[in-house]
């Protein structure tokens, strides 16, 4: 069993910028690749980006290209998400998950051991 908990939230002003960590625990770390998403209220659960066990492949998606980097530690168990030139539209509540196939997905259905969740917030 894989358990994943999410840190590094928190209130900034639009352009700022924050990293958040999601450490795991439980199964081999290095084994499974594992996605950042977020879910503002209202709203549907949005991929933000993946990273491969190696992190030698990323994905993201277009609302953060550019501005958002992933990255994981396999020695510490921990995964990365830095976010730069943070805006209002990405206030929202980010979640880590372990992607369950072997092959690059959007869909949170493909995702299991959800962590509880950071909120970020940005004013403007």
């Amino acid at each position: 069993q894989v358990q994943l908990v999410e840190s590094g939230g928190g209130l900034v002003q639009a352009g700022g910028s924050l990293r958040l960590s999601c450490a795991a625990s439980g199964r081999s770390f290095s084994s499974y690749d594992l996605g950042w998403f977020r879910q503002a209220p209202g709203k549907e659960r949005e991929f933000v980006s993946s990273i491969t066990r190696t992190g030698g492949i990323t994905y993201y998606a277009d609302s953060v290209k550019g501005r958002f980097t992933i990255s994981r530690d396999n020695a510490k168990s921990t995964v990365y998400l830095q976010m730069n030139s943070l805006k209002p539209e990405d206030t929202a509540v980010y979640l880590c998950a372990r992607r369950r196939i072997d092959f690059h997905t959007r869909l949170p259905n493909m995702y299991d051991n959800w962590g509880q969740g950071t909120q970020v917030t940005v004013s403007s």
